[in-house]
C-alpha cells in the first residue's frame, strides 16, 4: 500500500466531513444525523467560546486536579539501565484515569445542548466511573452500558458507578465486552434522541467525536510537552501510550505530532499472540472497515464480520481504533506495536515493585514496550510513558492470572 502524501502538519484535520484521509466520517442511522450535525455545530461554537474554555479549565483544575504530574521514574530507570523514563501521571486525576478530561468537556457540551439524560459505554469501567461522576456533579441521570464479561472482571468499578447514582446495564450480546456495550449505547441513543446525550469514551465513533475527544484529551500532551521542557530543557526522544480506542494515546501524541525528532509509539493489545484471533491489534492484524459510525482499522474475518478479539485488559479489548490513529499509522508518523498479555502482566508487577505505583493493565502495556527499548537507549535519552490510569480496578484480574486469591 502506498503511503499518503506527507501533510504540512499532522495536527490539522479532520476535514469538514470528519475524514482523516480515508478514515473517519459519520456512518450513522438517518435518525441520528440531525443530532450529530447539531453536536458538531455546538462543538464548533464551544471550542472557540472563552466562557466554555474558562469553565472547563476551572473544573479541570479544582475538580479533576490538573495539571497531572510528570514524574521521573527513577526506580524503573535504574532497573532498566538505559534512557530516563518519565511517567505522565494521569492515574492521579480524580476518578483515577485520563477519562475525566473528556467527560468534563462533554458534560459541559450536554448542558449547552439542553440534554437531560446521559448515556455512556465502558470497558474497563474507568469511563463509566468518570461519566457517572460528572453526571452526579451536574445532577443528570446516567445509564452506563457495560459488557457482561467486563462487569464480572471490573466489579469494583461497577460498584463505584452505582454509588455515584448511575444505572449499569450489563450487555450479554457477543462476547460481552466494549464493542457490544457501544452497540447497545448507540441503540439507546437512536431511541432517545430528543433528551439524551451520548458521552462517548474514546476517540472513535462518528464525527465530531474523534476530534472533540482528542481535543479534550490533548491537555495530556500539552502539559507533558511543557513539563519535560521545564525539567530537562528539551523534548523527549520517545513517547509511548497504550491504544484501545485510543483517547489517552491521541491526547499525548497530538501536541507532539509536528516535532519531527520525537518518535511516537502506540501500543496495541497483542493478547495471546497475533497468530490467532485472541488479540486486539487491529492496526497490526486488521484491515479498514466501518464500525460504530466511522471507517477505521478493524479486526475482521474473510467475510468482513467484526471479530471480538481478546485482551487481559478490559480497556484495550476493542476490535477497532480511532480513525486518526489509522491515518497516523498509514502516514508513518506513529509506529504501532503489539504487547502480549504476559508482557503486560510482567510490566504491571515490575512497576509496582520498583516504583510503588500500581498501573492500570492498559498502561502496563505501554510500560512493557518501554522495558524492551529503554535498555538499548543511551542514558541521556528520554522516554515518556503515559500512565493513563491506576491499577486498583485490575487487582482481581491480576490475582486470577497469578493463581492467587484476594
Amino acid at each position: 500500500m502506498n503511503k499518503p502524501a506527507m501533510p504540512n502538519s499532522f495536527r490539522t484535520g479532520p476535514d469538514e466531513q470528519g475524514m482523516f484521509g480515508i478514515f473517519g466520517g459519520r456512518f450513522v442511522a438517518e435518525t441520528l444525523m440531525p443530532l450529530i450535525l447539531d453536536l458538531e455545530e455546538q462543538w464548533n461554537k464551544a471550542k472557540n467560546d472563552p466562557e466554555f474554555k474558562a469553565e472547563l479549565q476551572n473544573l479541570s483544575t479544582h475538580y479533576a486536579g490538573r495539571p497531572s504530574k510528570l514524574y521521573f521514574a527513577e526506580g524503573l530507570t535504574k532497573h532498566l539501565g538505559g534512557a530516563k523514563v518519565y511517567f505522565k501521571r494521569e492515574d492521579l486525576n480524580h476518578t483515577g484515569s485520563h477519562k475525566i478530561n473528556n467527560c468534563l468537556g462533554q458534560i459541559l457540551l450536554a448542558k449547552r445542548m439542553g440534554k437531560k439524560r446521559i448515556i455512556a459505554e465502558t470497558g474497563a469501567g474507568q469511563h463509566g466511573v468518570a461519566s457517572a461522576t460528572v453526571a452526579a456533579r451536574f445532577g443528570y441521570p446516567c445509564v452506563v452500558y457495560m459488557g457482561a464479561t467486563d462487569v464480572a472482571r471490573q466489579s469494583p468499578n461497577v460498584f463505584r458507578m452505582k454509588l455515584l447514582g448511575a444505572e449499569v446495564r450489563p450487555v450479554t450480546a457477543g462476547h460481552g465486552t466494549l464493542k457490544d456495550a457501544m452497540n447497545e449505547a448507540l441503540r439507546d441513543w437512536v431511541t432517545n434522541v430528543e433528551d439524551t446525550y451520548y458521552l462517548i469514551g474514546t476517540a472513535a465513533g462518528p464525527h465530531p467525536y474523534p476530534e472533540l475527544v482528542r481535543d479534550f484529551q490533548a491537555v495530556i500532551g500539552t502539559e507533558a510537552r511543557a513539563q519535560i521542557l521545564e525539567q530537562e530543557g528539551r523534548l523527549p526522544d520517545v513517547i509511548i501510550a497504550a491504544v484501545g480506542g485510543g483517547s489517552n494515546a491521541i491526547g499525548l501524541f497530538h501536541p507532539f505530532l509536528d516535532d519531527k525528532d520525537v518518535r511516537i509509539i502506540g501500543i496495541e493489545a497483542g493478547g495471546r499472540g497475533l497468530d490467532g484471533v485472541e488479540h486486539c491489534a487491529s492496526m497490526n492484524a486488521g484491515k479498514p472497515g466501518v464500525l460504530h459510525g466511522n471507517r477505521t482499522y478493524l479486526l475482521q474475518n474473510a467475510d468482513g464480520q467484526i471479530l471480538d478479539g481478546h485482551s487481559i485488559s478490559a480497556g484495550l479489548d476493542y476490535p477497532g481504533v480511532g480513525p486518526e490513529h489509522s491515518w497516523l499509522r498509514d502516514s508513518g508518523r506513529v509506529q504501532y506495536e503489539p504487547i502480549l498479555d504476559d508482557e503486560a502482566l510482567e510490566a504491571f508487577q515490575l512497576t509496582t515493585r520498583v516504583e510503588g505505583i500500581i498501573p492500570a493493565l492498559e498502561s502496563a502495556h505501554a510500560i512493557a514496550h518501554a522495558m524492551k527499548i529503554v535498555p538499548k537507549m543511551d542514558k541521556d535519552q528520554i522516554v515518556i510513558v503515559n500512565l493513563s490510569g491506576r491499577g486498583d480496578k485490575d487487582v482481581h484480574t491480576v490475582a486470577n492470572m497469578l493463581g492467587m486469591e484476594i
